[in-house]
């Protein structure tokens, strides 16, 4: 017998009215027949030309022609080296110049997705019984390219969803440059990668033990101006910096609403997208909390599992994960330590979940089966939906399940909590399924969350809608822990 689930009024739905401003790359062809359009202009024709642009545009963005001055510097390089003169353009030209290579992208035009719900950092001000939520969620956009955004809101005594409506614009993130990479990590990931250990020896040997991104490029351009390499060490190099690429951090100013800031890709490694996004609230051994977040990045051919660190939702540090443990997709980072040590679960072949266990936060190795598919509608595959939520009871983890006509569902298990290697129970029916309506999307059949929060002994359940939209639904915790233990 199913547990009764209530299912929320909140909805969630593509806004394709949000968007951001995105360099636009015109071509080498036509980029120079482009400048050289406007280098004929006089200054009068190219002041009213950026007056109709700022008329358009302006009242969509924020500080609009800061972003038209930024990429007019990655053209000027361009310029230069096909001996365009740019020297002496007015700020209108660098401006006009500017806006002819950007665009506007809609980050959620098709889809708005698989929501994570955690506790605000800011919890002041509020009514007795009440909580302000952050929900992440995963923003689809033309060509299928996901990033993560937020939304704000509260939850009351009663568990009633209150959504603070969303900021005017929205804003990439400042990059923040300069990374130190540790060589010894750096080095271990390359060989979980496999490449030629000529090659990496090679561009390795040339840096300290601590590097930033510009001394790996003048170790790598050296590389390639002392060998004659084949093709096949050409690639090796071209996979080093794009392991260095997926480091960065970024920052938003704190006078942008959070509904307002989107986590777009940035490197290489996720130029097709950022995945699933499962955040939580950490708190370390001596008290301090860190809000992580495990996602999946994808280029279009590699996936690769990282991490995200903040502690007030403007300034993200992002790292890869290494390891056996850190393979596949479907990472969620236990709250706290568990016996002095980091816990994660996973899901390294697709098919079973995983739990591991780390002394580093960015390194998991040596991971251990944790639950087979053991029902019908979960014998594809089974995995996590979010991290662990900690009760009395045990380590409570929202699942989802594949069963036949790869219909996703979600279900529950609970861990011992001094031993998450050992299972409690499991449920023996789906927790929440597809309703009529929530069956239609741009993936059918399918509910998925990526974790829920405990507010006043109900469990809330934030969930995708068949990678289309987003809900939400509750279930009263005591009744759900009693069912798992007689699992």
């Amino acid at each position: 017998m199913r547990i009764p689930v209530t299912r929320k009024e909140n909805r969630f739905l593509p806004d394709p009215r949000r968007v951001i401003i995105r360099y636009f790359d015109n071509g080498p062809d036509r980029t120079i027949a482009l400048i050289e359009r406007v280098l004929a202009m006089s200054d009068q024709e190219a002041d009213l030309a950026l007056i109709h642009t700022l008329r358009e545009f302006s009242k969509r963005h924020r500080k609009i022609t800061n972003i038209f001055i930024n990429n007019f510097s990655r053209v000027k390089d361009q310029m230069e080296s096909w001996n365009i003169p740019f020297k002496g353009l007015s700020e209108d030209k660098k401006l006009l110049i500017g806006a002819y290579f950007s665009m506007e992208y809609s980050i959620e035009s098709a889809a708005f997705f698989n929501p994570s719900m955690i506790e605000s950092p800011d919890q002041s001000g509020l009514e007795k019984g009440c909580k302000r939520i952050i929900v992440s969620f995963r923003a689809t956009g033309e060509g299928h390219i996901s990033s993560i955004v937020f939304h704000s809101g509260i939850i009351d005594a009663e568990g009633k969803l209150h959504f603070e409506k969303s900021g005017r614009y929205i804003e990439e993130a400042e990059m923040v440059k300069r990374h130190k990479y540790k060589k010894a990590s750096f080095r271990s990931k390359l060989k979980e990668m496999k490449l030629p250990a000529e090659i990496v020896e090679i561009v390795m040997n040339r840096l300290g033990d601590e590097f930033i991104y510009g001394e790996l490029l003048a170790s790598v351009n050296k590389t390639l101006a002392e060998n004659n390499a084949s093709a096949e060490k050409k690639k090796a190099i071209e996979e080093i910096v794009w392991l260095a690429d997926s480091h960065y951090e970024v920052r938003f100013s704190r006078d942008t609403d959070i509904s307002e800031r989107v986590i777009f890709p940035v490197s290489f490694n996720e130029r097709k997208g950022i995945e699933d996004a499962r955040f939580v609230k950490f708190t370390d051994d001596d008290g301090q909390i860190d809000y992580y977040a495990t996602y999946t990045a994808y280029d279009g051919n590699t996936i690769l599992p990282k991490l995200i660190q903040t502690r007030d939702f403007c300034h993200f540090t992002i790292k890869p994960l290494h390891g056996h443990g850190a393979q596949n997709k479907n990472l969620a980072l236990f709250p706290r330590k568990v016996k002095g040590r980091y816990a994660m679960l996973s899901r390294i072949d697709g098919i079973n979940s995983f739990i591991g266990f780390s002394d580093k936060i960015n390194r998991w190795d040596e991971p251990v089966l944790l639950q087979s598919p053991n029902h019908f509608w979960e014998f594809i595959q089974i995995g996590n939906c979010g991290s662990p939520v900690e009760t009395p009871e045990g380590w409570l983890v929202l699942t989802h399940a594949v069963g036949p006509v790869r219909q996703y569902c979600l279900s529950a298990s609970l861990l011992d909590l001094d031993d998450p290697t050992r299972m409690i129970g499991h449920l023996k029916d789906p927790l929440l399924v597809p309703t009529a309506k929530e069956r239609e999307g741009y993936v059918p059949n399918v509910v998925y969350s990526c974790g829920p929060m405990v507010h006043n002994d109900e469990l809330i359940i934030p969930y995708g809608l068949s990678d289309t939209g987003a809900g939400f639904a509750s279930v009263k915790l005591p009744y759900l822990l009693n069912e798992l233990k007689k699992g």
